[in-house]
């Protein structure tokens, strides 16, 4: 099985390639988590299994999000959406245009 991180990435190219959102879901458990897919290019995250072995996983996941919101002093989680850098020259392109 892919981890969450290659996932992402793949969720991030398939976002820039088709210029679409998308919605990452499998393996989410934690913020972290879906920080990951968020960061990856991830507009959306699902949970769907965590539920069943703990029905206040949204909740706990929620709170995670605001709390790394709040430590990095940021709005809105659109501000992470897309914010992966892999060194690839695409990146690095929209890295300098950006900043």
């Amino acid at each position: 099985m892919m981890d969450l991180v290659l996932q992402g990435w793949v969720a991030a190219e398939i976002a820039r390639a088709r210029k679409i959102p998308i919605i990452g879901q499998g393996g989410i458990t934690s913020a972290h988590d879906a920080l990951e897919f968020m960061i990856a290019g991830a507009s959306l995250t699902g949970v769907g299994t965590a539920l069943f072995y703990d029905p206040l996983v949204c909740k706990k996941i929620n709170a995670g999000l605001a709390a790394h919101l709040a430590q990095n002093k940021l709005q809105s989680t659109t501000a992470l959406i897309g914010t992966l850098r892999t060194g690839k020259p695409s990146d690095l392109a929209v890295s300098c245009a950006a900043g």
